[in-house]
């Protein structure tokens, strides 16, 4: 018989997992809750502003693809009838 864990039988073993599950658990949850993550815009004109506001483009970029998202919005809302 082995020292460590001789007493403990399936019963025991399974409590074991389920306890250090919950407690795993527990701690992924509060860690999600403590640090959540930024949302997503869904959106072009969402993404686009937020991207000039990070620095990832400059304004002269920003302008000329705003102003294709605003085309392509507009044959978009023509053509839906």
């Amino acid at each position: 018989m082995s020292v460590w864990c001789g007493q403990m039988d399936v019963v025991g073993w399974i409590a074991m997992v389920a306890g250090w599950g919950i407690v795993i658990g527990v701690v992924v949850w509060a860690v999600q809750r403590i640090f959540p993550a930024p949302p997503t815009p869904s959106d072009a004109k969402s993404l686009l502003d937020a991207r000039l506001a990070s620095g990832d483009i400059d304004l002269s970029t920003y302008q000329s693809i705003r102003a294709a998202v605003n085309d392509s919005a507009a044959v978009n809302h023509e053509g839906t009838r």
